[in-house]
This record gives structure tokens, sequence and C-alpha cells, in this order.
């Protein structure tokens, strides 16, 4: 089993300890969003784990941070499932005069109210609008409370997710590499040398698939999704074809 600090030995103790409540009491149980770290360690923690359903949903499909459910209710299926999941609009009270808003405002802005990241989800950003999804339990404070981002005058309210529709934006990124290796298709994505990009990879911020990859020489696949935490994602969909000095034509989906 990978090495695990306090704080991770602490987190898989509570997985097991809601998954066990929920196979002792056949209801539904919920975790916090969990991040790609939180989830690998729940894969790697799967064997361990009582035989019930597990599923797992962000409040839309493409989400990065998902709650898993421990599902104890064997006459419950998937889609029957209701997550403690809200989504919440923020857009500026005059877009005129609004402020150059990124993640990273929204996120502050938010975490700004006293709320633990662990409450909070995915955040996307279109023109200065936001979509946020956060635990049930606490949306109706968050529409309430947030009222500011940056210099900017916001106002947030509660949609229901069948009214959020998400289509990712992409930037294509093409180049030649040697090999399909992963910190090769870094370097092409991230426009720097395989070098410092493999400390990334080793360092435990990389993951394919939603899955951690230690080894710089993993080989990429057609459509794999690639995680780095604090860079971003993209979607690697392969070559098109093979230079003369052998080296391989790929393209890349970088989501914006």
């Amino acid at each position: 089993m990978m090495h695990l600090d306090k704080d991770e030995q602490l987190f898989r103790k509570r997985l097991l300890d809601q998954a066990n409540m929920a196979h002792t009491r056949n209801i539904c149980i919920f975790s916090d969003f969990l991040n790609l770290n939180e989830q690998n360690i729940w894969m790697n923690l799967k064997n361990e784990l009582p035989r019930i359903k597990y599923f797992t949903f962000g409040g839309f499909k493409e989400a990065e941070r998902k709650i898993l459910c421990f599902c104890g209710n064997d006459m419950l299926s998937e889609d029957e499932v209701d997550y403690p999941i809200s989504c919440i609009k923020i857009v500026p009270s005059n877009q005129r005069f609004s402020d150059s808003l990124n993640h990273r405002d929204f996120l502050g802005a938010v975490l700004n109210l006293g709320l633990d990241r662990s409450k909070i989800g995915d955040i996307l950003i279109t023109d200065n609008e936001g979509y946020l999804f956060a635990h049930s339990g606490i949306s109706e404070f968050i529409a309430e409370q947030l009222y500011k981002i940056k210099h900017t005058v916001v106002k947030a309210q509660l949609i229901d997710r069948t009214e959020f529709d998400y289509k990712p934006s992409f930037k294509e990124i093409t180049g030649t590499v040697s090999s399909v290796r992963l910190d090769s298709i870094l370097s092409v994505a991230f426009n720097g040398s395989r070098s410092s990009l493999s400390g990334l990879i080793e360092g435990g911020k990389v993951y394919v698939g939603g899955k951690l990859v230690l080894s710089n020489s993993y080989t990429l696949k057609e459509n794999d999704v690639v995680s780095v935490r604090g860079m971003g994602k993209f979607i690697y969909t392969g070559t098109s074809y093979q230079t003369k000095k052998g080296r391989y034509s790929v393209k890349i989906l970088l989501y914006i």
C-alpha cells in the first residue's frame, strides 16, 4: 500500500467507518467532496470495504471533485441516488464594471465565508459568470451570504441541477514527441521541458483517468484524461502520424 501521512490515514479510517455503517444499517451514506488524491486513496481501499455498492458523482458528468455514496440499500440503483449536491449560479450585478474573475477568486470568496473546502465541489467559470457545486447543507448559506468577489458585487442564487448545461471549452495543442510517455505528453500540454515536468509525476500530482500515476514512462492511451494538480486538465486524443525522423505527431485538448 502507498505511504500515507497522518491526515490520509484518518481519511482512510473515516471511509471505512462510513462504508461499514452503510452496510450495517442498509442505508446510503455520503462522503464530503473528494479531491483526486482522496479518490485515489478510496480506489486503493476498495478491497478492504464491505460488499456493498459504491457510486460517485459531482453534480455533473465531467466533475472532478466528487461525493462518494456508500449504498447499503440493495434496492436502490445508481440513477435513484439523491446526492446532497446543489448548484449555485453566481453573476456580477453589473458586468460592465466587473473585475476579471478567475477560479481562485470565486473559491477564495466562498472560503472566506468560513466554509470548509471539502464541502465545495467544482467551480466552472464562463465570461465572469460562475457555477458552483456545493453540499446542500451549506448551499442556501452561500446564496444568502456571497455578495462580493474581489471588488465586484455579485448575485448568487440556487438553480436546479437540471438547468445546468455544461459544454467544456478546449484549447487544441499539437506537437511531436519521441514516444507517448506521460512526461513527453506533459511537455507538449504545458509547454515545458520533460525534466521540469517529471517532478510533478514523481511528486504525486498527476492522475490519468482519476488514478495516480508515479511513472514518467507511463504510456498514455487514446482519449485518456490527464489531471495535473495546480496546472490543469487535458484529453490526450492520440497520434495522427509519424514523421520521417520517427517522431509522433500528437494532439491534446486542454480544458480552459
